[in-house]
């Protein structure tokens, strides 16, 4: 599928960027969409982007050990 870019403007500014990245036109709108997407991606409140983590992590069974002083200190062989 192809994409006909018939505004003036986005010409325009898809030739400037082009020119500033020294790349193609075609280039110079992927690079631009690539990044406005990642923008938009980071701008998920860090609590939305970290809840698969957080399900996945509670999907282990509880193993009942707390992670204290002792227990990093027997993991690291200290007595």
């Amino acid at each position: 599928m192809s994409l006909n870019i018939r505004s003036q403007e986005v010409n325009q500014l898809a030739d400037k960027l082009a020119m500033m990245a020294g790349v193609s036109k075609t280039e110079a709108v992927r690079l631009a969409l690539a990044a406005e997407i990642a923008r938009r991606e980071e701008s998920v409140p860090l609590v939305e982007r970290i809840k698969p983590i957080q399900d996945y992590i509670a999907s282990f069974p509880r193993t009942g050990l707390k992670a204290d002083k002792a227990f990093f200190d027997d993991l690291n062989g200290e007595p």
